[in-house]
């Protein structure tokens, strides 16, 4: 999973229901490297971690300061690449004028854990595998204030958050209910939102058709998580066997998670023979009850 030198980590990337580690060379464009469950993954921090800029309609506008990111941060860019992306995004509702299709859906990650979200069509699947839906539907299509406008109507009717900790989706990841009874849950839901009043005209509404991610995932060999990457440090090694991944997270046959935001805006390097894990952890927080959400979706 490593490059070579000069090239940053981007984090995870979803592809046709794959998962990949994305990298960012300056001068350079962007690739990345395939991941496949089984594997064996051993690298290690090298250098500093760098701000990745700002990555607009396919291409990515370096830093132009060259700042550093502190190792915690959930994000690769510091602040004033930050405030930049921000001043032109959909999700921040700061790019309205976008003329593109965008579609409704509604995703599930676990027993009471639901949410209403919206995504470009052009996007495909991706988002939802981004945030690790395990299993969802579409709702509608349409221009993005209908899309947006049905979003909040059905978040507000259905009663789920905007946003879902991934502490809590990872924490319930490895004991889910079977995919019949995810799909029956969604289909419930899907029917009680097309039967609200109120939807904008201007959006066409999608039957249900469930899509399940216990695949993609690798949910059938995942253990419970039992320790979390805090950070990675200069010369700090993650070593392991990769059981699976979801929405950012890498999930190892030790019970290892790593959140790939955390690499992100890192050079990785190949880890010295018989190195072990020895980058900052945390205890994984355990399931949680229904209802408890944050700003990290």
């Amino acid at each position: 999973m490593t490059a070579a030198g000069g090239w940053w980590c981007t984090g995870i990337r979803w592809s046709d229901g794959r998962p990949a580690i994305g990298w960012s060379g300056p001068g350079r464009g962007e690739r990345r490297s395939p991941l496949s469950y089984g594997q064996r993954l051993a690298f290690a921090a090298r250098g500093e971690r760098h701000c990745l800029g700002v990555r607009r309609a396919g291409k990515r506008t370096p830093c132009p300061a060259g700042r550093t990111v502190p190792g915690r941060a959930g994000s690769a860019q510091c602040p004033e690449c930050a405030r930049l992306d921000r001043s032109f995004s959909v999700a921040a509702d700061t790019n309205a004028a976008d003329p593109r299709p965008y579609r409704v859906y509604l995703a599930w990650f676990g027993p009471g854990m639901v949410k209403v979200g919206i995504t470009a069509e052009e996007r495909g699947a991706v988002r939802l595998l981004e945030q690790g839906a395990v299993t969802w539907t579409w709702l509608g299509r349409g221009p993005l204030m209908a899309a947006r406008r049905t979003e909040e109507l059905l978040r507000a009717a259905l009663g789920v958050p905007d946003r879902i900790a991934y502490a809590r989706k990872r924490a319930v990841r490895a004991g889910l209910p079977p995919e019949a009874e995810r799909a029956r849950e969604v289909a419930e839901l899907h029917a009680r939102a097309a039967g609200l009043p109120g939807w904008p005209e201007s959006l066409e509404r999608l039957g249900c058709a469930t899509t399940d991610h216990a695949g993609p995932f690798g949910l059938a060999a995942l253990p419970a998580p039992a320790r979390v990457v805090t950070e990675l440090l200069p010369g700090a090694a993650v070593v392991g066997r990769l059981a699976g991944a979801a929405g950012p997270d890498l999930h190892f046959a030790d019970g290892l998670v790593v959140d790939t935001r955390l690499l992100a805006g890192w050079e990785l390097a190949a880890a010295p023979d018989r190195a072990a894990t020895d980058a900052p952890t945390a205890a994984a927080a355990p399931p949680a009850r229904p209802g408890g959400q944050d700003g990290l979706f």
